[in-house]
């Protein structure tokens, strides 16, 4: 896929790993559709950003958590920009709970944006994204992958990510492709000190951390790059699910 000149909608785009992409995105020449909830001040700034570089980029504040709001947010996209080619489902929140400890009410929290979102932000994006033939990327990640009890329903919700993905490359083939990245130690929580930095990376096959670069370069290659690919997750991590 060409980007330049096409639309791409980032969820949780006003921070962290999802402002990355979005950045990146518009290096490109993609008009970008910065979707945040808390973070306005992140979206603003990057928003501004664009614009002072010379493309477009609108914000779209939505409460993903609430189905109708996820599935709303893509149409109103398609209104201001009058198409959707991309989509990458980025939001998300990861806390540390164990199984023991989580309420039904934490539980509702992560499923509900990390995995529920997801589902309904691709279903309001469906007709615009046929129409274009274009791309959806999800955030999956390696708790996905590997059962983490110390993360329990972060861990459930994104190995629910790893299957919606498949069934979304189906659901919406041959005209969409949908795939995943999977990060691993790629942007650890702030919280962490030098010595759990210096633990991760010793226990990362290829012995150090990830950077978001890594991740923007997979998302680049599935949207310009990989046009016979679908339905696949792109695990981003040095090797630690080889461990």
């Amino acid at each position: 896929m060409e980007l330049e000149g096409r639309v791409a909608l980032v969820t949780g785009a006003g921070r962290r790993l999802g402002r990355e992409m979005a950045r990146a995105l518009a290096g490109r020449g993609m008009t970008l559709a910065i979707h945040y909830h808390a973070s306005s001040d992140g979206a603003r700034a990057l928003r501004d950003e664009v614009a002072a570089a010379g493309g477009r980029a609108e914000c779209f504040a939505a409460d993903l958590a609430d189905a109708d709001a996820a599935k709303r947010l893509a149409p109103r996209v398609v209104d201001s920009f009058g198409r959707l080619d991309v989509l990458v489902n980025s939001a998300a929140i990861m806390r540390k709970l164990d199984f023991e400890r989580t309420t039904p009410e934490q539980y509702d929290a992560i499923l509900d944006l990390n995995l529920r979102s997801v589902f309904f932000c691709t279903q309001g994006a469906a007709a615009a994204l046929r129409a274009a033939h274009g791309k959806v990327v999800n955030m999956a990640d390696l708790a996905g992958l590997q059962p983490w009890p110390g993360f329990a329903a972060h861990s459930i919700s994104k190995a629910g990510v790893v299957m919606l993905t498949k069934v979304l490359a189906r659901a919406l083939a041959p005209d969409v492709t949908v795939n995943a990245i999977a990060p691993g130690a790629v942007l650890v929580p702030e919280e962490y000190d030098a010595a759990e930095r210096e633990r991760l990376a010793a226990d990362t096959p290829l012995r150090r951390l990830g950077s978001p670069a890594d991740v923007v370069s997979a998302l680049l290659y599935l949207l310009e790059g990989g046009d016979f690919v679908t339905g696949e997750v792109l695990t981003v991590d040095g090797g630690r699910i080889l461990r």
